[in-house]
């Protein structure tokens, strides 16, 4: 288990004003699929970052559905958050243990609530995490159902998604971004992921075929 160094505290505080800074305005809870919305076309399930706000958070999610409302058009995509703390010590201990089974859940859900709908498994940090996780919890059958993954910021960068094809699977990792590289340092690369919002969107709506 990884130990939690100065610098990773320092860091997550010096990011703090900047979460905030970009909340405003911007929704960080999204729960489309437990609020008995109508089904969508694209479904989004996706782990915030540690210590973000809401279910979504705030610094990958929110441009990454803003981005993709905008290609496939927003009465298409239906985006759930993953409820789970977010904290440092479920980061060292490989992502929450409790949030990555509720992942799971979540993606179960969507495949029997809207079979009809492409799911997209998605995480930013820790989120990421839980993407990997989550993916190992579920059944042959259900994961065949998922249609694409976007992972920004990846802990578990260049390990496999459960059993999903390497092909639906888009890893988002920026040079110099520590926690991509298997550490614990919180950098300014790890921050600024809403820049790959369009790529990130992209990827997603050429594997839904939208």
């Amino acid at each position: 288990m990884k130990s939690l160094p100065l610098f990773l505290s320092l860091s997550l505080a010096s990011a703090l004003p900047n979460l905030r800074a970009r909340q405003l305005g911007t929704s960080t809870t999204e729960n489309d699929l437990t609020n008995g919305s109508p089904c969508k076309a694209v479904t989004v399930i996706f782990a915030r970052g540690t210590t973000e706000a809401g279910n979504v958070g705030s610094l990958a999610g929110p441009p990454f559905f803003q981005a993709l409302a905008n290609d496939i058009g927003a009465s298409n995509l239906a985006v759930q958050g993953v409820d789970y703390p977010a904290s440092i010590a479920g980061f060292l201990a490989g992502g929450d243990a409790a949030g990555s089974t509720t992942f799971a859940g979540l993606v179960q859900q969507a495949s029997t609530q809207c079979p009809n709908t492409k799911i997209v498994m998605s995480g930013y940090s820790q989120g990421g995490q839980l993407v990997h996780n989550a993916a190992k919890q579920l059944s042959a059958a259900t994961s065949a159902k998922v249609n694409s993954v976007v992972i920004f910021g990846d802990p578990d960068n260049g390990q496999a998604v459960g059993s999903i094809p390497a092909s639906k699977v888009l890893i988002i990792c920026h040079q110099g971004d520590n926690i991509c590289q298997g550490g614990d340092e919180v950098l300014e690369p790890h921050l600024t992921y809403s820049q790959n919002a369009g790529q990130a969107a992209t990827f997603v709506q050429q594997h839904a075929g939208l």
